[in-house]
């Protein structure tokens, strides 16, 4: 990562309600809040449409799936342990 520090990516589309449901639960986590969220449209590009098409929300950390389809607090929780660890 270059020293930066590890961001979330969730691929959503427009008008997806499920995806406005993660975004909104996960601004309201306290220990997610330092991180930088940001919101690709899955259909941008066939990699990931193909990859994610169907399981939109999906949310990514430092690059790892953490969840799809509905905020998964234990997997956020254990992503956010990862990349805190000593390295």
């Amino acid at each position: 990562m270059d020293g930066e520090s590890p961001r979330f990516l969730m691929y959503s589309r427009p008008g997806c309600g499920l995806c406005e449901e993660m975004l909104n639960e996960l601004a309201a986590l306290p220990e997610a809040s330092s991180y930088a969220v940001d919101v690709l449209d899955v259909d941008a590009g066939a990699e990931a449409r193909v990859r994610y098409g169907h399981k939109i929300p999906v949310l990514l950390f430092g690059g790892e799936l953490v969840c799809h389809g509905h905020l998964d607090l234990e997997e956020v929780h254990k992503a956010l342990a990862y990349h805190r660890r000593p390295v």
